[in-house]
């Protein structure tokens, strides 16, 4: 990224210019609904593609509206505005995109009416936020997934990240890589971040919808990916924490963590311990498919530069 700027209160300008005050009501209540958005650099053809740019976006007005904000752009015109900001900033990486829509009033009152909503995106350089080679180690947490019917997992609010942070931290600090978390019925939700895939004798397992999960848009290109291009069948169903340690494989998925190997979990191996052989069939597909070398993936990507 050659120059940095920001999409802020309507306009593109420095990044030392968007900047909110301390008063602002979803800095203090985490009402804040956010989105995230990777964009992959193609050197060879020298374009740089927002994969699923429009799918996001759709998720963001759905989600924002849901908390009673109403913003004057629609999906489209969101990814116009986000092009623009790619080519303002030079960027011939990948990087990653973070769109937030907040109340910018400064008031303190913790409510979801009378309030005025703003949109505001910003560009962050993003490697590889877990090892999608090696795998990780990851921790079964004593933290519970958000219920549904107290602050739904389904919407990308900022409030709700101080659960999955909590997760996370407690597994950090035990010496493993990422927490997986399970529901309120006892039943696996997600990683921190993360949706989760379970293989078991050649058919793949994933919490439904309806589990207290993020109806995440890097999970749907994945079941895609599994059923249409390997054959392989994928089952939505409640996972119990004990099918886990019998697992054949388990993998992670998100706009993050991609395409994230498990290699073990509570300190018991997952296979052999290592990357397992659909986890990465499923990575070779996703990782060409991003980067624009699968045409049947292209309408799922915008390029940038014309």
């Amino acid at each position: 990224m050659k120059r940095e700027y920001a999409f802020f209160e309507g306009k593109i300008v420095p990044i030392e210019e968007a900047k909110i005050s301390i008063k602002t009501n979803s800095f203090h209540y985490g009402t804040a609904v956010f989105e995230g958005i990777r964009a992959y650099w193609n050197a060879d053809e020298k374009q740089l593609y927002i994969l699923a740019g429009k799918e996001h976006y759709e998720r963001l007005l759905k989600n924002a509206r849901a908390m009673f904000m109403e913003i004057p752009y629609t999906a489209e015109e969101l990814v116009e505005i986000t092009k623009e900001l790619l080519k303002r900033c030079e960027v011939e990486e990948d990087i990653y995109i973070r769109p937030i829509v907040y109340f910018k009033d400064l008031k303190l009152t913790p409510k979801l009416v009378g309030y005025t909503p703003e949109i505001a995106i910003y560009l962050y350089p993003f490697g590889a936020y877990l090892d999608p080679e090696k795998g990780i180690r990851v921790k079964v947490s004593s933290w519970v997934r958000n219920d549904d019917n107290a602050i739904p997992s389904r919407y990308k609010i900022a409030g709700a990240y101080v659960n999955t942070a909590l997760a996370k931290t407690e597994a950090l600090l035990a010496g493993y890589d990422e927490a997986i978390m399970m529901n309120a019925n006892g039943y696996i939700a997600e990683g921190s971040g993360e949706n989760i895939f379970v293989v078991r004798n050649g058919e793949v397992i994933t919490p439904g919808v309806n589990e207290h999960i993020l109806e995440g848009i890097t999970r749907a290109l994945v079941i895609r990916i599994l059923r249409e291009d390997l054959g392989v069948s994928v089952v939505e169903r409640p996972i119990a924490r004990s099918e886990l340690y019998v697992a054949d494989e388990i993998f992670m998925t998100g706009t993050a963590a991609e395409v994230t190997p498990i290699v073990e979990v509570d300190n018991r191996k997952i296979g052999d311990g290592k990357v397992g052989e659909i986890t990465k069939k499923v990575q070779e597909i996703f990782f060409k498919a991003v980067r624009g070398e699968i045409d049947k993936f292209k309408p799922l990507l915008t390029p940038v530069y014309e």
